[in-house]
């Protein structure tokens, strides 16, 4: 054993008693850090986070980005489909990586390639060598010897294929060579040379072409994996994957505009903030000057306190996953709970970009609030048709339509025809000479035969032919085990048309829910619009009020707060209007649409390829399809100041 490479190695002994050793293998495992492709990734590196005590607001670089160019970059910059729960370090296994479609197509035992790979042609070749000397208590047995000497050489060619009908073909040639001192023989030594051809033709269970393309060759019950089936789990596939990068979409929409919202925030509550302190040294000083009352004095400072805090939170954030899919609805609900440091942070994530550098990302598209109608017929019809969850149950339903009807096979009782077709050559050589004459009789005609036939040369002669032909019955009695795997496939299947049913009522009541949500969302911007201007009006009145000499502080400090809600509010409605109208075209599967992209499966028109390459990503803007990542922009973009709300409806 230790010669042939089965000892113990250096780094593993025998220690039965102690429980706390383990194999240095598994603590430090080797993982090449290499792709496909020969390129070396390195560790994830970042500068040091920003924090509320780091930040130098004149120092900061910002790097102005549009959606489209976010949504670009992380298309172009991401192989696995990332989202924000950190599934991929508590469940790597789900996630979806422009590999999986392809994985599951490749897979040598489930895939579609595997499944064809049953109907290929087998060829199979042997050869044994054997030197026999024993001692037989009959001479007949021995040939007319007791002590038997025998050198045997067996050769053997197969060639097997299987049918899509389910007929079995095989072509053989046998040939032996035989020498022994037996003294009823001929010669000395001879050579047998046969050709035969086989055929097995199943008549009831294992035949036709639907059995056999559904359940393979080799199915048996619970094990119906055929070329159908192997063809429906990659377009299963393919659906997972369109299923992932829909989301992945969504997912950097919606952190684009939590970053937005969260700059809109910033920038509100700064300005209340400043305002506050205004009020509050105003305060301060009509209290030195006419003995204001030491409350009011305070109650603004509390404000400006108050204000500030919020402002390090908005600047800052709090950990949380912000809007993503899932979250409430499956587009995602808006949450506008993070700062803009967190925010950034979240979207450089799922961009692919470093969490950290010496840029600091600033949306630069702002948010449309121009009213959409939408056709509700068109909207339900798009919705039934294109959902990929649902055109993925309904595979499922096929699949599972076509595993029924391969299990109901198996209660079929087994007949099968069987056929063989032999040429026999035999000689004392196995080639060079001619072929035996069956027609020469008596001691010259043997004599004849002997000293001029070939094994080969009387096989290509044809004259010793035989066949065999046969029919073949079983079957089970009862047929408990085919009985119980067609129920099973029935109950199987009528779970998964009422999955469907309820998946096609699901999808109806989230499609209605967006329609109402973009129609409640497009109300509140238009409200929220006209309540920031009457706040507006309100505080500038107060502080007209105020440098007249007839202060009204108490409702100067309450229309300041109102203001400043009124401010984020309204910019709240706004990117909920934007990530509505998202959460309709995702509910109707036309997400990549909206965005100007699609997807494509394969490369070319290469047919092998196409079966092999992954599904990718094209912008249909640009017309240029993004397997690889690009490399990323490093172009500093000038500083851009966040821009006011609008002044018009």
């Amino acid at each position: 054993m230790a010669a042939s490479g089965c000892s113990l190695g250096k780094d593993v002994v025998n220690r039965a008693n102690d429980s706390s050793y383990e194999s240095q293998a598994v603590d430090n495992p080797c993982v090449s850090s290499f792709d496909e492709g020969g390129a070396d990734h390195p560790l994830p590196t970042s500068d040091p986070p920003r924090t509320i005590r780091s930040e130098d607001p004149s120092e900061i670089d910002y790097r102005d980005m549009s959606l489209d160019e976010a949504i670009e970059f992380a298309m172009s910059h991401s192989r696995l489909m990332r989202d924000l729960g950190g599934t991929i370090l508590t469940a790597p296994d789900r996630m979806q990586t422009k590999y999986s479609a392809a994985m599951v197509t490749s897979d040598p035992r489930f895939g579609v390639e595997g499944a064809l790979s049953e109907f290929d042609m087998k060829l199979t070749a042997s050869g044994n060598f054997e030197k026999n000397h024993r001692l037989l208590n009959n001479s007949f047995f021995g040939g007319g010897t007791n002590d038997l000497l025998q050198e045997l050489n067996v050769y053997t060619t197969q060639l097997e294929k299987t049918t899509a009908a389910g007929t079995h073909l095989y072509l053989r040639q046998f040939t032996d060579y035989n020498n022994n001192n037996a003294t009823a023989n001929l010669f000395p030594s001879a050579w047998n040379s046969n050709v035969e051809v086989q055929a097995r033709q199943p008549l009831l269970q294992g035949a036709g072409t639907d059995f056999n393309r559904i359940a393979g060759p080799n199915g048996s019950m619970g094990n119906i994996n055929g070329v159908l089936v192997a063809r429906v789990n990659s377009k299963i596939s393919q659906l997972d994957f369109e299923v992932g990068l829909r989301d992945f979409l969504s997912n950097v929409v919606n952190s684009y505009w939590d970053l937005y919202y969260s700059y809109r925030d910033l920038d509100a509550k700064v300005k209340a903030r400043d305002a506050a302190l205004e009020v509050w040294q105003s305060y301060a000083t009509r209290q030195d000057e006419s003995g204001f009352g030491k409350e009011r004095e305070l109650l603004a400072h509390e404000q400006y306190l108050r204000l500030d805090e919020q402002v390090q939170n908005s600047l800052t954030g709090k950990q949380n996953f912000g809007t993503r899919t899932s979250n409430g609805t499956q587009g995602g609900t808006f949450q506008p709970t993070s700062g803009v440091h967190v925010a950034e942070r979240r979207l450089r994530l799922l961009m692919g970009m470093p969490i950290t550098d010496h840029q600091l990302i600033r949306p630069s598209d702002e948010p449309r609030i121009t009213e959409m109608v939408f056709d509700w017929d068109t909207v339900v019809c798009e919705a039934m048709t294109r959902r990929p969850e649902l055109r993925r149950q309904k595979l499922k339903i096929q699949r599972r339509e076509m595993e029924l009807i391969a299990t109901r096979n198996f209660l079929k009782p087994r007949l099968d025809v069987t056929g063989q077709y032999r040429i026999r050559g035999f000689g004392h050589a196995l080639a060079g000479g001619g072929a035996f004459d069956p027609n020469l009789a008596g001691g010259a005609g043997l004599a004849a035969n002997n000293n001029s036939s070939t094994a080969w040369g009387t096989l290509l002669g044809a004259n010793f032919q035989e066949y065999q032909a046969g029919v073949e019955f079983s079957m089970m009695l009862g047929m408990r085990q085919a009985h119980a795997a067609v129920q099973a496939a029935e109950l199987t299947l009528a779970r998964e048309r009422v999955v469907l049913e309820e998946q096609e009522r699901q999808v109806m009541h989230d499609l209605t829910n967006s329609k109402a949500e973009v129609d409640r969302a497009f109300s509140v911007v238009q409200t929220n619009l006209m309540r920031y201007r009457v706040a507006s009006d309100l505080v500038d009145v107060l502080l007209a009020k105020a440098k007249s000499g007839n202060p009204d502080f108490d409702r100067l400090l309450f229309a300041q707060s109102q203001l400043v809600n009124a401010e984020s509010n309204y910019f709240l409605a706004q990117v909920e209007y934007e990530v509505a109208m998202k959460n309709l075209y995702y509910e109707r599967n036309a997400l990549l649409d909206y965005y100007g992209m699609s997807v494509m499966d394969g490369v070319g028109d290469d047919p092998e390829r196409k079966s092999k390459a992954p599904p990718m990503l094209m912008h249909s803007n640009s017309g240029v399809m993004v397997p690889e990542p690009a490399a990323p922009a490093t172009d500093k973009v000038p500083e851009a100041p966040v821009p006011a709300p609008p002044a018009d409806k």
